[in-house]
């Protein structure tokens, strides 16, 4: 491999990252133990069956992990050469969600062998990979304009602008995010950053007032900082969820003991799991699984730093940050911290789809440790 920014001499394949595998497989573990806790009312009540959404899953996990263990076997510096054909898929995937059947009033879903699969889970990914390849190809020139901002601005607006208008905010939110990290990271300017965010504010404001939507946005505004106004419709998910985190206290209900669960907490297997963490776990509890977030995050970063090329590094980078700032955004709805814009919990949510492909892509970061520079034990 002769490429800029590619390892030059086949590097050899060793064991994978231990901690990193033990993070994800416990994270997995305690996500499933409560998804079941969290769902097993509001599936005995829509579906007549207590195990509807936990069996799907676990059937999804298994595969899922089955498939982790042998990306991790591959050679991650092929995804050199599947970095524009996977971002080119995504694009497509998101224009097709866009004439599909809505669901809540959005188009974020498409039919595939008779599931729901969303592709701004595949976009993510393709985003990170195309941006780990062009980093590692301008690694010296990342502080220029031409290279450190043009070409990642081509890729991310359409993709971005695509997962907005299906409405999706929050997975909006997150690729911007994500995508910020991994160029700072890969040596973008700050400047740049500011410019953007400038611009950027700048263009939804002018939005925000010559399109008459003054009056929707600030009564988002004060729904977020006074959730009480409007309790029967736009605030009651988030009071629900503030009353199941309060009656968690320090120690918690115990597991499966949840009382906003019985249909309170509306949907309380998707993006208001949390909250029945903090009130069957309790303080201590959430406390606990936020550290584990939180190694995980710095595992990858370890890993990242240990790679053997840039590619490597950047695609560790991208993947362990995505998942700490879905976290985060996920944890600040929940918590009431930002306002409510609907975001899943890694290992946590329901969906077979998007946890297969989430831990794919742990097995990339694994694949990434076993071509390390570094001496396993």
């Amino acid at each position: 491999m002769k490429n800029k920014g590619v390892a030059v001499e086949k590097p050899k394949r060793g064991g994978m990252d231990i901690t990193f595998f033990v993070l994800t497989v416990t994270l997995l573990g305690i996500g499933l133990i409560m998804l079941f806790s969290a769902s097993y009312a509001y599936a005995l009540h829509y579906y007549d069956d207590s195990f509807h959404f936990i069996k799907s899953q676990l059937v999804f996990a298994v595969i899922g992990l089955a498939g982790m263990i042998i990306v991790s076997y591959f050679d991650y510096h092929w995804l050199h050469k599947l970095a524009l054909p996977l971002y080119g898929l995504s694009l497509v995937l998101l224009v097709l969600a866009l004439f599909s059947k809505p669901v809540n009033d959005a188009h974020r879903w498409i039919w595939i062998a008779g599931r729901q699969f969303q592709p701004s889970e595949l976009a993510k990914f393709a985003i990170i990979l195309m941006f780990a390849h062009m980093i590692s190809l301008n690694a010296s020139e990342m502080g220029t304009f031409k290279k450190g901002v043009l070409p990642f601005a081509i890729f991310l607006v359409p993709v971005v602008g695509l997962i907005a208008i299906e409405p999706h905010l929050s997975g909006t939110i997150l690729v911007v995010l994500m995508a910020f990290v991994m160029m700072f990271i890969g040596g973008t300017k700050f400047r740049w950053f500011a410019l953007a965010g400038g611009t950027v504010g700048g263009a939804g404001a002018a939005y925000i007032l010559f399109s008459g939507k003054v009056d929707y946005a600030m009564s988002r505004i004060k729904i977020w900082l006074d959730p009480f106004s409007d309790p029967s419709d736009k605030g009651h998910q988030t009071l629900q969820s503030l009353y199941a985190i309060g009656s968690g206290g320090l120690l918690g209900q115990g597991l499966g003991n949840s009382r906003q669960k019985y249909l309170y907490v509306p949907e309380p297997q998707n993006d208001f799991i949390f909250s029945i963490v903090c009130e069957e776990l309790g303080f201590i509890g959430a406390s606990l699984i936020i550290i584990i977030f939180a190694l995980f995050v710095w595992r990858g970063f370890v890993i990242a730093m240990r790679a053997r090329d840039k590619f490597g590094s950047m695609l560790v980078l991208g993947l362990s940050s995505q998942i700490g700032i879905q976290a985060i955004l996920n944890i600040g709805v929940v918590t009431n911290t930002i306002p409510n814009t609907g975001i899943s919990l890694p290992f946590f949510s329901s969906g077979g789809s998007s946890l297969v492909m989430l831990l794919l892509q742990m097995g990339v970061i694994l694949s990434v440790s076993r071509y390390s520079v570094y001496e396993k034990t």
